[in-house]
């Protein structure tokens, strides 16, 4: 028997069923009681896409089941996952706002991509829309939880609900201040898009024809900071964990491995990789992956030898030959990702007085990007920094504005533009 929707989702992709969906299903799976899973029946799961129909559709036919893949450096582990109970269309606007209004439903999650974010995007209107209606229904409160990779992702979700319900209605404004809790995430599992060869390989091995199975590593990290105030699951009889401050694991996770990733999806596919894995197995990129690292870990304020061990964990991951992690797919919406995973470090080091040879090199690979170098540009925002991308100085003015005097600076992003 399936578990009652108590979990509503958006953005039902690769990810969501890799990490939260997976959480959710393994929590439920260790048999432990825990007095944080006040929904003693279980916790089911309700996903809508962000726009297509397409995965719902597959999804539903199979009765919302599918495979998640877990695939090591020599093998791989079927996992048939069951937390998710339905799947929606982005489109079925009625639906999300009966399951948001549910007086069962504890808890929303998110994960969608950083343009989402935007003071009038979707994640700002399709919240203010199911909570208005939730309003209405007298359901009580909620938690809303953020898994996107954005530095204090709680406050950002917070700040565009409440700005939007502000100027529609006042009242519900209120309402949200009362009753809604906004948690703050950082999360962490490799997963890389399937492929028809994917579908191929786990009908072979799995027994059945799965339309939608997901393929992800070994490694998955969760922690969370913020209240449940309906109740939630267990996840951290899955290893998930609850923390006071997310930020050093986040701004860990945001510089090292996402900034890692921009580094190899630029600079990388320039000099012809495709993946992750064989991008590391270069002696070249590998070299600049340290100096970007090197310059990273003095802003994330967490003890050395933490850093020093994730350093390890991180270069195992990537060169895992096995998850074919493209550069294409990291490359994509540069213009939202540039400005969280390197700018921090770009700002810090001249604060300090240092010219960042690894930040600079993330930079003007990104530049060069814009040129036609390397993987193709797939980001909406791009279009302002490709009109601008004959000079360094014009990309940094529109990018950061207060770097955009910094001339040694600029100098040295124009000398490391590919030539």
């Amino acid at each position: 028997m399936r578990p009652p929707i108590r979990i509503v989702h958006l953005g039902l992709g690769g990810f969501f069923r890799a990490h939260q969906a997976w959480y959710t299903g393994a929590a439920a799976d260790s048999g432990a009681d825990s007095d944080t899973d006040s929904g003693s029946d279980g916790w089911g799961i309700a996903a809508f896409t962000g726009r297509s129909a397409a995965l719902a559709d597959a999804l539903s036919a199979q009765d919302c089941r599918y495979t998640l893949v877990v695939r090591g450096p020599s093998s791989d582990e079927l996992q048939v996952q069951e937390s998710l109970v339905s799947a929606h269309p982005g489109s079925d606007a009625a639906t999300w706002r009966t399951l948001i209004s549910a007086q069962s439903t504890a808890i929303v999650t998110l994960t969608m991509t950083e343009a989402a974010y935007a003071p009038s995007g979707v994640v700002a209107d399709r919240l203010v829309n199911g909570l208005a209606a939730r309003r209405l229904a007298g359901s009580g409160p909620l938690a809303v939880v953020s898994c996107d990779n954005l530095p204090g992702n709680g406050e950002v979700t917070a700040r565009v609900v409440h700005d939007l319900a502000a100027r529609l209605d006042p009242a519900l404004d209120e309402w949200i201040t009362a009753n809604v809790s906004f948690v703050t995430t950082m999360v962490d599992r490799i997963t890389p898009k399937t492929t028809p060869s994917d579908v191929r390989d786990v009908a072979a091995a799995g027994g059945w024809a799965d339309a939608a199975p997901v393929v992800t590593e070994p490694f998955t990290e969760w922690v969370l900071s913020g209240d449940f105030p309906a109740g939630r699951p267990a996840w951290e009889r899955a290893g998930a964990r609850f923390v006071d401050d997310v930020v050093p694991h986040e701004t860990r996770k945001l510089l090292l491995l996402n900034g890692g990733h921009s580094l190899l999806a630029y600079a990388g596919s320039a000099l012809g990789h495709e993946t992750v894995a064989a991008a590391v197995a270069d002696p070249v990129c590998r070299g600049w992956l340290d100096e970007w690292w090197d310059e990273a870990c003095r802003h994330v304020p967490l003890p050395d030898d933490e850093l020093s061990a994730y350093r390890v964990a991180l270069l195992e991951r990537f060169a895992n030959p096995r998850i074919r992690h493209t550069l294409a797919q990291i490359a994509s919406d540069g213009s939202q990702k540039i400005p969280i995973r390197v700018l921090p470090v770009l700002r810090g080091e001249r604060s300090a007085g240092r010219l960042p040879t690894g930040a600079v090199r993330v930079l003007a690979a990104w530049i060069d990007h814009l040129r036609g170098s390397g993987a193709p540009v797939s980001d909406a925002g791009a279009q302002p920094f490709i009109d601008r991308a004959h000079s360094a100085r014009d990309v940094v003015s529109l990018l950061a504005p207060d770097l955009s005097t910094d001339d040694e600076l600029l100098k040295a992003v124009e000398s490391a533009l590919h030539r």
